[in-house]
């Protein structure tokens, strides 16, 4: 009996899996999502085509499909909410939702319909508010803080930024939850503002927007690329819920966040040192460049992204990203 017992215990502690049902819903919500607003760039759209192509190695999902789908208005709201059934899938499944409509900013009237009716058609009540006031927060977090980046210009100190900030995105890649995800995005936009203003540059946001978009990072999109791939591989989910899968469990990171920080934060210093004078062919060359060198380090720095993991509270994101 003790023998069976223990067999229990250790059951007991496994994780369920998604289904591939599960799963498509909740990518097909998220491209919901993302075209919620109707609004989106021709440029942001082919990314997220060149997402769903990318992703679907996927058993059982189809995300090319998905993605038709989406934009032949076959599939909706409550169809796709209706295939979930547990609290936790139907939880994940809005938490994506409300990143996704949070990466580019705030709301827009349309979004902030689109997250209602997918409220009300998951059935979630007080948990689908906290989330989406502590991801709109993350959103709107300022960029400009003490620790943004250097006063004054100092190559050695730049240098150590950059390579911090890439750590820590590659980090929050390996943590399960929604909103570390989430956090990435800020925390770039926040990079790239510190070393305009080590360089003289006073940015606003949407300067730094622009600049993300110029040089082929979108906010959408890049989202949905890196929740899509902890989803599809069984990494994301809630804290306490039994969807996710420990940062001890996952054994390697992709470097995506990793590769992305570190060319945004060496192009953008390029490119301010440099007056702001490249072009946009030049920027997104450089850029490109730099992301393949970034990739060459994810092996050597990853230790450093698991231990720095093993550190990181999920509960103080907002107060991470405000304080830079």
């Amino acid at each position: 009996m003790r023998h069976a017992g223990r067999r229990n215990r250790r059951t007991a502690k496994e994780p369920p899996t998604m289904t591939p049902t599960e799963t498509r819903a909740i990518v097909t919500l998220s491209l919901l999502a993302a075209f919620a607003d109707g609004e989106k760039h021709e440029r942001e759209r082919a990314e997220i085509k060149r997402i769903a192509e990318g992703l679907s190695q996927a058993d059982g999902v189809s995300l090319p499909a998905l993605y038709q789908d989406v934009l032949m208005k076959r599939v909706d709201v409550a169809s796709a909410a209706g295939a979930l059934t547990s609290v936790d899938a139907k939880q994940l499944a809005y938490e994506m939702a409300v990143c996704v409509c949070d990466a580019d900013g705030a709301h827009s009237a349309a979004e902030q319909r689109f997250l209602a009716d997918l409220k009300t058609a998951l059935g979630l009540g007080a948990a689908a508010d906290q989330f989406t006031q502590q991801a709109e927060a993350l959103a709107a977090a300022p960029l400009a803080t003490a620790a943004a980046a250097p006063a004054a210009v100092n190559d050695a100190e730049l240098d150590k930024t950059i390579l911090h900030a890439a750590i820590l995105n590659g980090a929050l890649e390996l943590l399960p939850e929604s909103l570390s995800t989430m956090a990435i995005i800020p925390l770039q936009m926040k990079l790239v503002y510190g070393i305009g203003r080590a360089h003289g540059f006073e940015l606003d946001r949407g300067h730094v927007k622009d600049f993300l978009a110029t040089v082929g990072v979108g906010l959408t999109s890049q989202y949905l690329e890196q929740a899509g791939r902890k989803l599809l591989g069984g990494l994301l989910g809630r804290v306490g819920g039994g969807l996710l899968r420990g940062v001890g469990q996952q054994a390697v990171s992709t470097g995506m966040s990793f590769a992305s920080t570190y060319a945004l934060g060496h192009v953008a210093r390029q490119y301010y040192a440099g007056g702001r004078t490249l072009s946009t062919q030049m920027l997104k060359q450089a850029y490109d460049r730099v992301t393949q060198e970034a990739q060459g380090l994810h092996t050597r720095y990853l230790p450093a992204m698991q231990e720095k993991a093993r550190t990181l509270d999920a509960g103080k994101l907002l107060a991470m990203v405000r304080g830079g």
